[in-house]
C-alpha cells in the first residue's frame, strides 16, 4: 500500500496505522471498497480525508446492563424470523462477542466477613430472570460467550484475558494474523487501548450492527499526541496522573479525536498505569487514548499468563508491520501535540460532580466549601443559616454528621482496580494506619470491589487483606458497584440525618464517573481518587480537610497521625507487587472463566432456539418493532409536528439521558412497576431493567438531578407538554 500510494505510513500515528490495516485487509469491493483504502491511506495531520471509512472491528465487548437489550434484540429477531417462515437459527452474531456480567451486584452488605456472600445471594435473587435469559443466549447463539457474575469487571477481564493484541483466524488453508480491535457496549472499553488494542465504546445500534457483520462508519479522525516525559514523584499515583491528563485534555478539546501517547516517558509507565489513562478517555472526551505496542506490552502479556508462543507472535507481527515502538523509533506526526512532564503531577481528587474538575489534595477544604448547597447556587461557606450538624447514634455511640462528612468510601470500578500498584498501595496504607491505631469513622460506608479474582489473590499474597478487612474494606463483590450507581442504601441513621438536616455529604470513590445523582441519590458531592486516598478519607471521615497538613486522626499513643506518616514509598509498593504477583495466578483464575459458581451452574435454563417470552415479565420483553414487521421495508416518512421535550445545559451525559441507577418510586418508571405489583424494595435499577423497553421509555431523561429549562423550578424528570404547556 505504501509503495502504491507513496504514503509515508511509517510516519503516521500508530492508531491510524491500525485503522488503515483494518480497511486494507477487509477490502472486498462490496462493504469495503478500494476507494476506502486509498482514502484511509491519505490521512495527514493537516488534511484529513472527507470520505467515511468502514471500520470492521475483530470483536465486540458487552456488559450486562447494555448487553441484555442487545441480546433481547437478537432474540426478538429470531422470533420474527420464525413468524416469517424462516430459520431462526440463522440469527447469530457474525463477529465474536463476549458478554461479562459485572454491572448488577450492589453493595447491600458491607463491613463484614460475609458481605460478599450476602451481596451475591441478593444479586441472584434480583436478577434470576435476566441471568437465566443470558444462560439461554449462551447456548442458543454462536459466537457469543458469557462470563458469569462474580468473576470481574468487563474491562479488566478484557485486559487480563480476552484481548490478544494480535489476533488470528483461519482463512482457507492459511492462518491470518491481524491487530486485535474491539468496540464495546460500555464507554470505558477504551481501557484496553493501554494494551495497544484499538477500541472504544459505541451505542447499542452501532454495536449490534458490528455484531451482525456491518462496518462501523467513521471519518478518519485527527490525532492529538500527548508527549510524556519524566516520571511520577514519590507520593504520586497513576490516579493522580490520569486526573491531571483529564483536566489538561478537557481544556484542550479532544472530542471526536484520537489521543495517542508517545515520548520517552512511556518507558517509565507500567502497563496498568497506561490502562488507567486509556480507561478515562470518555472523561477527557476523546474517542480513545492509545498506546503503541512496545516491550512493556510484551512484558504484561507474559506476566498475565498468556502463552509464550502468542507473546512471540505479537512481537514478530508488530515489528513486521511497523507497529512496534521503541525509544529509538521516530516520533509520528500528529494533528496537534501536548507535553506533560510527569514529574509535575501532584496528589489530587476530582469533583464534586465532574471528572475533569481536578482538585489538588491540599485544596480540598476550600474547594468543598465552594460546592453548591442543596437548592442553592451559593457555596456552603457562603450560605447563611445552614444547620451545624446532626447528632446520630452509630454502634451505640453518638456522632455528629455535618456538611462534608464522607458517607461512602469505595474502592470501585475498572479504572483503578486493574492497577496492582494502587491496590497494593491501599493495602499497605491500611496496614500502616492500623498499626498506628487509626480506625475508619463510624458514619462511612466502606467497600472494596476488586476488578478480578486475581486482585484478591495478590492482596492476600501481599499480606494486606487483614488490614483492609479491619478498616471495613472487605470485598463486597466483583463488579462496578458504586461507580455505576450500585452503592446500595446508606444506613438508616445516616440516611435520615442527611434528609432531615439537608446535609451535603460526600462520597470518595476510585471510579471514573461522579456525575450528579449517579453514585447515590442522597450524596451530592462525589470525588474521584486513588484507592489509597479512598482509605485515607475513610479514616479522616471528611472531605473539607487538608490531608497534607492536618492529621487523619489520633493514634493509639494519643498523638496525631498524618497521611505522610502512613503513606508507603514507591519502592515498598514495587517490591510488594513484585513479590505478590505472578503469571500463574492469572492462568489459574482464567482457566475456568466461563464456568461460574454453583448457583450459576445449577440455574434452570430455558431450552430451544427461540426464547419463551413472558408477557408478565418486568425484566425481559420482546421488542414490538418486529411483531408486525413486513417482509420488505416500506417508504420512509417525514416526522411532522414534533415538539421540544427538553432544553438542557452543558455536560449532559448518558446518565442524564438514560440513567443506570436507582428507580424513584414517584417516577413514571417507578409507577409502571408498582402498577404491575413490583414493590419499591424490588425495583432493582434502571440498568438491570434495560431488557424491558417499557421501563426504559419511562426512564428516558429520568435523572433526579436533571435541569430542564422548560420547567426551571423543578429538578428531575419533568417537562412541559406542548402545545398546551401542562407540566408533567
Amino acid at each position: 500500500l505504501a509503495k502504491r500510494t507513496g504514503a509515508a505510513l511509517d510516519a503516521l500515528p500508530y492508531s491510524i496505522r491500525v485503522l488503515i490495516e483494518c480497511v486494507l485487509r477487509n477490502c472486498d469491493g462490496t462493504l469495503v471498497k478500494e476507494e476506502d483504502v486509498l482514502a484511509a491511506a491519505r490521512w495527514s495531520p493537516t488534511d484529513l480525508p472527507k470520505r467515511e471509512i468502514p471500520f470492521m472491528p475483530s470483536r465486540v465487548l458487552l456488559q450486562d446492563f447494555t448487553g441484555v437489550p442487545a441480546v433481547v434484540d437478537l432474540a426478538s429477531m429470531r422470533s420474527a424470523m420464525k413468524r416469517m417462515g424462516g430459520d431462526p437459527r440463522r440469527i447469530n452474531p457474525v463477529v465474536p462477542s463476549d458478554l461479562v456480567i459485572d454491572h448488577s451486584v450492589q453493595v447491600d452488605y458491607f463491613g463484614t466477613a460475609d458481605a460478599f456472600r450476602l451481596n451475591v445471594e441478593r444479586e441472584y435473587q434480583r436478577n434470576q430472570e435476566r441471568y437465566a435469559f443470558l444462560r439461554w443466549a449462551q447456548s442458543a447463539f454462536r459466537d457469543l460467550t458469557v462470563v458469569p457474575p462474580g468473576t470481574g469487571i468487563c474491562h479488566q477481564v478484557n485486559l487480563e484475558y480476552l484481548s490478544k493484541v494480535v489476533a488470528t483466524r483461519k482463512s482457507g488453508r492459511t492462518t491470518v494474523a491481524f491487530p486485535d480491535t474491539v468496540v464495546g457496549l460500555d464507554s470505558h472499553t477504551t481501557m484496553v487501548n493501554g494494551l495497544s488494542v484499538l477500541g472504544w465504546g459505541v451505542g447499542g445500534i452501532e454495536a449490534e450492527a458490528v455484531m451482525l457483520g456491518q462496518p462501523y462508519y467513521m471519518l478518519m479522525p485527527p490525532v492529538v499526541g500527548v508527549r510524556l516525559t519524566g516520571e511520577l514523584r514519590e507520593g504520586v499515583t497513576a490516579t493522580d496522573l490520569v486526573l491531571t491528563v483529564v483536566e489538561m485534555l478537557r481544556k484542550k478539546g479532544v472530542v471526536e479525536k484520537f489521543v495517542e501517547f508517545y515520548g520517552p516517558g512511556l518507558s517509565k509507565l507500567p502497563l496498568p498505569d497506561r490502562a488507567t489513562l486509556g480507561n478515562m478517555a470518555p472523561e477527557y472526551g476523546a474517542t480513545c487514548g492509545f498506546f503503541p505496542i512496545d516491550q512493556e506490552t510484551l512484558r504484561y502479556l507474559a506476566g498475565t499468563g498468556r502463552d509464550p508462543a502468542h507473546v512471540e507472535l505479537v512481537e514478530r507481527y508488530a515489528k513486521a508491520q511497523g507497529l512496534f515502538r521503541t525509544d529509538a523509533s521516530p516520533e509520528p506526526r500528529y494533528s496537534e501535540t501536548l507535553v506533560l512532564d510527569m514529574g509535575t503531577v501532584e496528589p489530587s481528587l476530582a469533583g464534586p460532580k465532574r471528572p475533569q474538575d481536578r482538585v489538588p489534595l491540599k485544596e480540598m477544604r476550600p474547594a468543598f466549601q465552594k460546592a453548591p448547597a442543596p437548592g442553592s447556587d451559593r457555596g456552603l461557606a457562603q450560605t447563611p443559616g445552614k444547620p451545624a450538624g446532626a447528632s446520630v447514634k452509630l454502634d451505640g455511640h453518638q456522632a455528629t454528621l455535618d456538611h462534608g462528612a464522607v458517607v461512602i468510601a469505595a474502592i470501585t470500578s475498572c479504572t483503578n482496580t486493574s492497577n496492582p500498584s494502587v491496590m497494593v498501595g491501599a493495602g499497605l496504607l491500611a496496614r500502616n494506619a492500623l498499626a498506628r491505631g487509626l480506625r475508619t469513622r463510624p458514619w462511612v460506608k466502606t467497600s472494596l470491589a476488586p476488578g478480578s479474582r486475581v486482585v484478591t489473590d495478590y492482596l492476600r499474597a501481599a499480606g494486606v487483606t487483614e488490614a483492609l478487612d479491619a478498616l471495613g474494606f472487605q470485598t463486597v463483590g466483583y463488579g462496578c458497584t458504586t461507580c455505576i450507581g450500585n452503592s446500595g442504601p446508606l444506613p438508616d441513621a445516616i440516611a435520615n440525618a442527611v434528609s432531615e438536616h439537608d446535609l451535603t455529604v460526600a462520597a470518595v470513590l476510585s471510579g471514573n464517573r461522579n456525575f450528579e445523582g449517579r453514585v447515590h441519590p442522597q450524596v451530592r458531592a462525589n470525588y474521584l481518587a486513588s484507592p489509597m486516598l479512598v482509605v485515607a478519607f475513610a479514616l479522616a471521615g471528611r472531605v473539607d480537610v487538608d490531608l497534607t497538613s492536618e492529621p487523619l486522626g489520633q493514634g493509639s499513643d494519643g498523638r496525631p497521625v498524618f497521611l505522610r506518616d502512613i503513606w508507603p514509598t514507591q519502592e515498598q509498593v514495587r517490591d510488594t507487587v513484585s513479590r505478590a504477583l505472578n503469571a500463574e495466578m492469572f492462568r489459574q483464575r482464567y482457566a475456568q472463566v466461563f464456568q461460574g459458581d454453583e448457583t450459576w451452574r445449577s440455574m434452570p435454563v430455558p431450552k430451544g432456539d427461540l426464547y419463551a417470552w413472558d408477557d408478565a415479565s418486568t425484566y425481559i420483553r420482546e421488542l414490538p418493532i418486529f411483531e408486525e414487521m413486513p417482509a420488505e421495508p416500506g417508504p420512509l416518512r417525514d416526522i411532522e409536528g414534533a415538539r421540544v421535550l427538553a432544553i438542557l445545559g452543558d455536560s449532559i451525559t448518558t446518565d442524564h439521558i438514560s440513567p443506570a441507577g436507582s428507580i424513584p418510586a414517584k417516577s413514571p418508571a417507578g409507577q409502571y412497576l408498582i402498577e404491575r405489583g413490583v414493590q419499591p424494595a424490588d425495583f432493582n435499577t434502571f440498568g438491570a431493567r434495560r431488557g424491558n423497553h417499557e421501563v426504559m421509555i419511562r426512564g428516558t431523561f429520568g435523572n433526579i438531578r436533571l435541569r430542564n429549562a422548560l420547567t426551571p423550578d423543578t429538578e428531575g424528570f419533568y417537562t412541559l407538554h406542548l402545545p398546551d404547556k401542562q407540566q408533567t
